[in-house]
Order: structure tokens, then sequence, then C-alpha cells
């Protein structure tokens, strides 16, 4: 094994970051670094894995089948959508079988030009897909909110958002490469990433911009924008809630003002006369209650009841 000769007691006056990376870089090269867990927790790791990496290449792979294949599709959102899936896959197909390949064998593999990859793609296309999120709610709130009608023909918005997205992300992943914090070993030993477990100002300034930049502002974006939605929506439900009972009511008053009017004249076979006094229909009136006085072809006529009714339905309503 090739492992440079900086023991740990001569890290005293050195770089402890530079001392460290120097021995996990010797760790990976002679491949012997063992991984953390028991063999039994290797394999569930590596089931786990490999359910996840088959199933995320599947559901990825259908979504872009489906985009290419149906053009009702190709809207600018969707497009969102699509980059999202194409972040996706390129972690299912660059980096999760490197992982699962480690977790089956207990140790990483690939040695330390791989553990570099790994960590540098999989930050990338993970921010790249929190990011898509993150401009995705943006533009549908700007949509919901926007006093026109939404242009489903124009993409320049949407290629500007889905470019955004990989660059801020290539901003943030980038700088290990360059000295500012590393990629390195993590967790058992069958992955790697950032090194989070760093005490030096240089990982642990890193660490703080990347969680804040990369993690809260695009998650507090992604709260503003959706809460806005559902207030929105909501309000919109209150207002055709309101709309009803509003026509409701101007029904019941139609009703009931048409019923004052229109009055009824008692006993078999009786007329219905009309606003003018002039005669619309004959009607039975028999249920209304016959009057002891009546007789046929009297011409005192009694109003309905039914604008009582009417009245009451109507205070019900409001």
């Amino acid at each position: 094994m090739i492992v440079s000769n900086v023991s740990l007691s001569g890290c005293a006056g050195v770089n402890s970051a530079l001392c460290a990376a120097a021995a996990g870089e010797g760790h990976l090269r002679g491949g012997s670094d063992r991984s953390t867990l028991t063999p039994t927790g290797n394999l569930v790791v590596a089931v786990c894995l490999g359910i996840i990496g088959t199933l995320g290449l599947m559901n990825n792979l259908l979504v872009l089948v489906l985009f290419c294949r149906f053009k009702i599709l190709r809207s600018p959102i969707n497009l969102l959508l699509i980059n999202i899936s194409i972040s996706d896959l390129l972690v299912c197909v660059l980096g999760t079988p490197f992982s699962f390949a480690a977790s089956t064998q207990g140790r990483w593999l690939i040695g330390e030009g791989g553990c570099v990859w790994y960590g540098f793609a999989n930050s990338l296309f993970g921010i790249v897909s929190l990011i898509s999120l993150a401009v995705l709610s943006y533009e549908r709130y700007s949509t919901m909110v926007a006093p026109t009608e939404a242009d489903s023909s124009n993409y320049q918005k949407v290629y500007l958002g889905i470019t955004l997205s990989w660059v801020y992300s290539l901003i943030w992943t980038v700088p290990p490469l360059f000295g500012w914090s590393h990629y390195g070993p993590e967790g058992p030993g069958t992955t790697c990433s950032v090194d989070w477990t760093a005490k030096t100002a240089n990982s642990v300034s890193y660490i703080i911009c990347l969680f804040v930049f990369c993690l809260i502002v695009p998650f507090l974006v992604i709260v503003y924008c959706y809460g806005k939605l559902l207030c929105a929506i909501r309000q919109l439900l209150q207002r055709q809630r309101t709309g009803k009972r509003t026509d409701r009511a101007r029904q019941y008053r139609t009703f009931s003002a048409a019923t004052l009017k229109t009055p009824r004249c008692g006993g078999e076979g009786g007329k219905r006369w009309g606003r003018d006094g002039d005669e619309m229909e004959k009607v039975e009136v028999s249920s209304v209650g016959t009057h002891s006085g009546w007789e046929e072809g009297d011409s005192e006529c009694l109003y309905s009841d039914s604008a009582e009714r009417s009245g009451l339905l109507l205070r019900e309503a409001l």
C-alpha cells in the first residue's frame, strides 16, 4: 500500500485537513479500506441501493420516453420536470452503480479519482434537482398570480431556469475540486461526498455555505411559492361558494316576488290571472283548500302561502 510518510503525530504542525485528505487518498489508492458495516449491513445497503437504482432508472426513462413520444406533453412547465428527470437518471447511471458495487464487496473499488468523481457527480445532479424544484414552484406561482394568461409557447423563461439550475449547481460543486473543502469517503466507506466531518475553517465554511445556499434557500422558495398558491386557491374556493349562495338567494327572491304577484282564485276550476288582469290558464286549486263561502265562479281570490315558505328558504340560504 502506497501511503505518504505523514504520520498522525507529524501532523501537529501541518494543516490537519491536508493531512487527513492525504491519509484518505492513500487508503483509496491502496483499495484496502474496508467498510465499517458488517457483511449483513453491507448486504442490506446493497439491496436497497439496487432497488432504488433500478426503480429510478425505469421511472425516469419512462418519463423521457413519454415526453418524446407525445407532443401534447411538450409544454414549458413539463421541460422543468424533464430536467429533474434527467438529473435523477444521471445519478442512477453514473453514481448508484459504484456505491452498489462497493457495498457488495464491502469496500470502495475505483480508487481516489473515482471517489472524487462520485462525490462531485452526485452533488452536482442532486443540487440540479433541488434548484429545478425551486424554479418549478416559482414558475407555477408566477403563472397563477400573473394578470394575463400564460403563454404555452414561450420557452424562454423555462430555458433560463434550466440553465440557472445547472450553472448554480456547478458554482457550488466545483470549489472542492480546487481546495475549498474536498471530496472523500463518507459513512461506512462505500460512498464518497464532501468531507462533512472535518473541523477546519476551510471545510466548515464550505459546508455552511452549501447548507444555506443549496438547501435552505431553495427550500424557502418552495415553501413560499406553494404557500401562496394554497392561499390563492383557498380564496378562489371561498369566492365560488359565496357566488353560489348569492345566485341561490337571487333565485329565491325572484320566486318569492313572482308568487306574491300571482293571485289564485278559489274553487274547482278556478282561474289564475296575470299581472294585467288577463286570464292566463285554468288551474286546479283544490289543494289550496276550499273556503266555506266559495262557490264555483266566484271572483274572490286568495294569495298562496308559498311566499311565506319561500321567505323561510331564503333566510336559510342566507
